[in-house]
């Protein structure tokens, strides 16, 4: 995983020097959608293979909402959680993959990314699709008196040889982050395998590169919101190859009884992890693996540091009180560009390239 700070001018574009490695083609070309909750961005750097890209992008997340979404009745994970009762349930490609993924996090990260936190964030008010509930004032949710600990990802059996799982009775499941992860590497590996080009999807946040990436690699501010103006951004770094997450507590968040809640569940206690970062950023060889990280690096909180260093991980940490830290490479902020904002937790391309 390559990442170095680009000296990309966001409002013009212009570049103060090229950072070496391979390159291809024109400038990229965006389109973009709202998709599964969030803003779904993707790129390629052959501008005629950008509405293909597009619809590609889409297919697959229409497939990923219909198997995974855990707000669809009728959507496959919540058949399986109706029907299993602990017995096997033979369930399509998609969904086991996603499963087998979100198992593969808990292990790598010791639990702390746990894929069975679904009761928890029901028992918060995050029942409904997220724009539900964002906007309420007043949200209170019959459910226990104290947060209830994860059940444990251990408790799912997988059966790659009949492609069946088995959830026990009560297990609600979220794989909500590791799932749109996995989408960004499949949508952006497709999108360059089927197209021939180089491609980036930005999923929320989750960004995948596939094929050769434009000249200095791909721009991607690292900002707290997709909204963010684009000259705005904390932070633009350039990937080439690989995948880049951010995860954050001040965004996705809401009220809960009366009090502010986010999203990011400690599997241990079943509360929302301490909100020791803000904003969390992590690079690795995968989506997958780099949203594992953020996401575990919140949970970790004091101790994340040490974790992400022992792992050899780059990450930027963006603490509550605005301080930052990088860790395992991560370059160091433009200098002149404002790089405390701590209300923030979903990168954004920068302009002229991503954008």
């Amino acid at each position: 995983m390559t990442v170095a700070t680009d000296r990309t001018h966001p409002a013009s574009g212009r570049q103060d020097r090229t950072p070496p490695g391979d390159a291809v083609g024109p400038a990229p070309v965006v389109r973009s959608a709202r998709a599964i909750g969030t803003l779904a961005v993707v790129s390629v750097t052959d501008p005629g293979a950008a509405d293909r890209a597009h619809d590609l992008m889409m297919a697959d997340l229409r497939a990923l909402d219909a198997a995974c979404s855990r707000f669809r009745a009728d959507s496959e994970l919540a058949g399986l959680e109706r029907s299993s009762r602990g017995r096997p349930v033979t369930v399509s490609p998609l969904l086991f993959d996603v499963l087998e993924v979100a198992c593969a996090v808990a292990v790598a990260t010791a639990g702390t990314v746990d894929p069975t936190v679904g009761s928890s964030l029901i028992d918060l008010g995050y029942d409904r699709d997220f724009a539900e509930i964002a906007g309420a004032t007043h949200h209170r949710v019959p459910g226990p008196d104290r947060p209830r600990p994860a059940p444990g990802w251990w408790q799912l059996v997988l059966d790659p040889a009949d492609r069946t799982v088995a959830v026990p009775e009560g297990v609600r499941i979220d794989i909500g982050a590791t799932a749109k992860a996995r989408a960004a590497d499949r949508t952006a590996h497709r999108i360059a395998a089927d197209l021939g080009c180089g491609a980036l999807v930005n999923l929320g946040g989750d960004v995948a590169v596939a094929g050769l990436p434009p000249t200095g690699g791909w721009a991607v501010g690292i900002a707290g919101h997709c909204a963010i103006p684009t000259d705005a951004v904390d932070q633009v770094v350039a990937v080439r190859e690989g995948g880049l997450a951010t995860s954050g507590t001040t965004v996705r968040t809401w009220l809960h009884n009366g009090r502010r809640v986010h999203h990011i569940i400690d599997p241990a206690t079943g509360a929302p992890a301490p909100p020791v970062w803000s904003m969390v950023s992590t690079t690795a060889p995968s989506c997958v693996e780099a949203n594992a990280w953020s996401t575990a690096a919140v949970v970790w909180g004091h101790d994340a540091v040490g974790a992400l260093t022992e792992r050899n991980v780059p990450a930027r940490l963006v603490a509550a009180d605005g301080r930052i830290t990088r860790v395992g490479g991560w370059p160091e902020d433009r200098p002149g560009r404002r790089a405390d904002r701590s209300d923030r937790s979903d990168p954004v391309p920068a302009p002229g390239t991503v954008a």
